[in-house]
């Protein structure tokens, strides 16, 4: 036994073990990553896969008889919109490493044009293209998130590193009927990687949290993010018996940040842990899927339909898994695996205006993913170069 496994053993003991130890190899292999100049962008793209390697096959180019044109007009109208300058700067070719070098926090200048500098007219076209992406709740969502990172520069005194629109877009590639190409959109609590093939989208990594969750005062009192996927997660996991529960629950307590999936983790080799959907009954599973669609549902209607019917026919390989207390007051981290999706949600330690050392409700990340190389779309830009030599 190496020193890392005999580490995860002694802190996880047996019910914790294969969690605790992806956890600890994760951050080993991770090393500290990001825009700082680690080489996690450099190293050959591979995907959220298991010890057993990438599980081929899950992702084909089709025709799924939902329209895209929207969103590439909407486009095309954002960067006419830009000068030549912007323009220059936001543009980047559709396999560029750019796609990698999202992050949630500050770490280095961000790329793209940003809100921050758009005029209300700019603004309007860059909420377009979202909007037109973007389902009604996936859009209020984002702009919820922005108008909270409004609220935490309030609170923080208006520190340079938050607010309302330090948020920027890049597009991959020009936007076409027939071309790959896509568009991200990089800042604070929000990231959204957007890939676009014909009539087909890929729509991850997807990054959304917040903290504060709630302006309780200020300009945008009120706002309120992230309650549905809490709320969805917790009641699901009290809808499993003790038996159920004791297999989907990893550790009764939580001590600190769990996700393992944000910025720079594009490689991680992440088993499957809990409860899988084919020991759920009937009624757990359809909650189970209205938990997965709540993430999902971010994106246009008919797009998400042709998501979740990916995600249904893997639904029994679906595993569940959960950290931390099952009450309405508790705080926990859940995860849904499966070959073709990943979520996670954490409530994570407070960072700003002040410090926690435990996590608390006011601070939630969660992250959706495509395993098995899809994310940004690259499995089917594979298949694309490979029929379309470039």
């Amino acid at each position: 036994m190496n020193t890392f496994s005999r580490i995860a053993r002694w802190i996880a003991g047996a019910s914790g073990l294969l969690f605790c130890c992806t956890v600890i190899l994760v951050a080993y292999s991770q090393g500290p990553g990001g825009r700082r100049g680690a080489p996690v962008i450099d190293e050959p793209f591979v995907g959220i896969v298991t010890s057993q390697g990438v599980q081929e096959d899950l992702f084909r180019i089709e025709s799924t008889g939902v329209t895209t044109e929207p969103v590439r007009i909407a486009a095309d109208a954002f960067l006419a919109g830009l000068t030549d300058e912007q323009r220059e700067r936001t543009v980047f070719p559709v396999d560029d490493t750019e796609w990698r070098q999202w992050d949630n926090r500050h770490r280095s200048k961000r790329q793209g044009v940003g809100f921050d500098e758009m005029t209300e007219t700019q603004r309007a076209l860059a909420f377009e293209m979202l909007g037109q992406s973007l389902s009604a709740k996936g859009l209020k969502k984002t702009q919820d998130i922005m108008k909270l990172n409004g609220t935490l520069a309030e609170l923080a005194n208006n520190f340079d590193e938050y607010g309302e629109w330090l948020y920027w877009i890049t597009i991959m590639g020009q936007p076409s009927e027939t071309e790959p190409w896509g568009w991200q959109l990089d800042g604070h609590h929000v990231v959204i990687n957007y890939f676009v093939m014909g009539d087909q989208v890929v729509m991850s990594p997807v990054f959304m949290g917040s903290e504060p969750v709630e302006a309780k005062g200020g300009k945008f009192k009120g706002t309120i993010v992230m309650q549905d996927e809490q709320d969805k997660g917790l009641d699901l996991i009290t809808m499993l018996d003790d038996e159920q529960r004791s297999e989907a629950i990893i550790m009764n307590r939580k001590n600190g940040n769990n996700n393992l999936t944000e910025a720079y983790k594009d490689n991680v080799v992440l088993d499957y842990a809990g409860i899988a959907g084919s020991k759920l009954n009937d009624a757990q599973k359809q909650a189970l899927l209205r938990l997965i669609e709540e993430y999902v549902g971010n994106i246009r209607e008919g797009h998400a339909k042709v998501r979740m019917s990916e995600v249904e026919k893997h639904l029994d390989d679906t595993h569940f898994a959960w950290i931390g207390g099952t009450t309405d007051q508790s705080v926990y981290y859940y995860r849904v695996h499966s070959p073709v999706i990943l979520i996670e949600f954490d409530h994570q330690r407070r960072v700003a205006p002040f410090h926690t050392s435990e996590p608390t409700r006011d601070h939630i990340h969660t992250v959706i993913r495509t395993p098995n190389g899809n994310d940004y779309g690259k499995d089917l830009l594979r298949q694309h170069y490979h029929s379309h030599p470039h």
